[in-house]
């Protein structure tokens, strides 16, 4: 191929990589915004959505474009297809941290309630999960997109724990039922985000190794 294609696929790789920093950061303000009770922080989550969702269109009109301009083959096909893919899961987990700084805005404006234990390290791992994945892409790293599948299980183990604990909550002070509503949710965006770092490593796996990982073990 040409060493304008290949330019091409550097300048894709970099952007993709530049949506991936800023859902990252966005995943971490929405996470710090409802800890620390950080209104004008979760505000900021909100703001800037707008990015990421103009970041996400400009990728998948450079993929549409080395598509129909260099029609490639085998990896860098594969690559192409991979990154249409991880781009669209990446805003939307850009949608899913402004949806927690929603809830974290909500609740830093009203009386303070005490979270479960385990929401900052479900948060945590689920930062760890989506950072593994942007790197699995950036060192083609198969073994490491399969860690971040495997750890999707813990997470969904920790969304239930705290589910179940929250809607106990709900059963005895029903007076607080607004914000714990709102605090229900906040898990169930965690585990979405998740899975959606479980897709992308997916998506790593089929460009390194051509094998479609979704619907298999990890043993297969």
């Amino acid at each position: 191929m040409s060493i304008h294609f290949q330019r091409e696929l550097e300048q894709l790789r970099k952007r993709v990589l530049t949506v991936g920093t800023a859902v990252e950061e966005a995943i971490a303000k929405s996470v710090a915004a409802l800890i620390g009770r950080d209104a004008r922080l979760a505000e900021e989550v909100i703001r800037g959505d707008g990015a990421i969702d103009q970041m996400e269109v400009t990728v998948e009109e450079d993929c549409l474009k080395i598509l129909a301009l260099y029609q490639p083959v085998a990896l860098d096909l594969r690559f192409i297809v991979a990154v249409l893919k991880m781009n669209n899961d990446l805003e939307r987990m850009g949608d899913h941290a402004v949806n927690i700084a929603k809830r974290a805005a909500f609740l830093a404006r009203r009386d303070p309630l005490e979270w479960p234990d385990g929401i900052e390290a479900m948060g945590a791992d689920v930062q760890r999960m989506v950072k593994e994945a942007l790197d699995s892409l950036v060192r083609g790293d198969g073994d490491l997109a399969r860690k971040v599948m495997l750890d999707d299980d813990q997470v969904d183990a920790a969304k239930r724990r705290l589910v179940d604990a929250l809607r106990e909550r709900l059963r005895d002070q029903p007076e607080h039922y607004e914000s714990l509503l709102k605090m229900i949710d906040v898990p169930r965006q965690l585990e979405r985000i998740a899975d959606l770092a479980t897709n992308i490593a997916e998506d790593v796996v089929y460009m390194v190794q051509g094998a479609i990982a979704r619907h298999h073990s990890l043993d297969e």
